[in-house]
């Protein structure tokens, strides 16, 4: 009898724990790098959030199956819409976090729209602007998001992930020039490094998109990313399908555990 009292206690030991790992309350929150615009087949509910379930968070979910899942990622967010319209999806139960944001803060499109078409001079003075931005301004806008995300899941892990670099460098590539290349490029490793020390003052985990993303980049043979799309402004720059489900869940999957 004694033999057999071990041996379900030792069944209970390992069960109980495995229970409750099985229960993930999963929120994804923030802008269009997490809703997906790029990606396509958006659902209708999100209407111009666009909300795409080839995006990471609904790929994610779709394969863990979580206990539960709110999708609340919208294009456009900022941090101060991500705090008005998206930290309310969290709560006391909430066990995991993702989220993007601070691109649009620092004005990501206008910066696009002004290299595309005012040349590289103007470009430059863009994204320099923009990372003086970044150090000022960013680090202050980000700490009151992950204090909301902190204060309304106490509990959850919170996975903060990267912006690409968009250009593969040193390729003949039509459109802006080396120069204007490079430095958007140097404009979002700052902004990337601002929020990875962010993260790191929250205790939050950084998911580093960059390193996956090389060889994909644009003007690169097999590129992720969509390039100026004068037909649909809105995608230029963001994620194909493949960007989201070799890129960003890959990278989300292995931070989330």
């Amino acid at each position: 009898m004694a033999g057999f009292t071990a041996a379900v206690c030792a069944v209970f030991a390992f069960a109980v724990p495995a229970q409750a790992a099985a229960a993930v309350h999963y929120v994804a929150l923030g802008d269009s790098y997490s809703s997906g615009v790029g990606a396509g087949s958006y659902t209708s509910e999100s209407g111009s959030c666009k909300r795409s379930t080839n995006a990471y968070p609904a790929l994610w979910a779709a394969a863990k199956a979580p206990t539960s899942y709110k999708f609340v990622a919208c294009s456009g967010a900022t941090t101060t819409s991500v705090i008005n319209s998206q930290l309310s999806a969290l709560s006391s139960t909430t066990t995991l976090v993702s989220i993007t944001v601070g691109g649009n803060d620092v004005g990501f499109a206008n910066i696009m729209t002004t290299c595309v078409l005012y040349g590289t001079n103007e470009c430059v003075a863009a994204v320099q602007a923009a990372q003086v931005k970044a150090q000022n301004e960013l680090p202050g806008l980000l700490d009151k998001v992950y204090n909301g995300i902190k204060s309304r899941a106490p509990s959850a892990k919170v996975v903060v992930l990267s912006y690409p670099v968009f250009y593969e460098l040193g390729r003949v590539c039509v459109g802006l020039s080396e120069t204007s290349r490079a430095k958007i490029n140097e404009g979002i490793n700052l902004v990337d490094n601002v929020i990875k020390q962010a993260v790191a003052r929250h205790g939050f985990k950084f998911a580093d998109v960059r390193s996956i993303f090389v060889g994909h980049q644009l003007c690169s043979g097999d590129k992720w990313l969509h390039a100026l799309n004068f037909a649909d402004i809105g995608i230029s720059y963001h994620p194909f399908a493949s960007g989201q489900s070799l890129g960003y869940l890959p990278v989300f999957r292995t931070a989330a555990g």
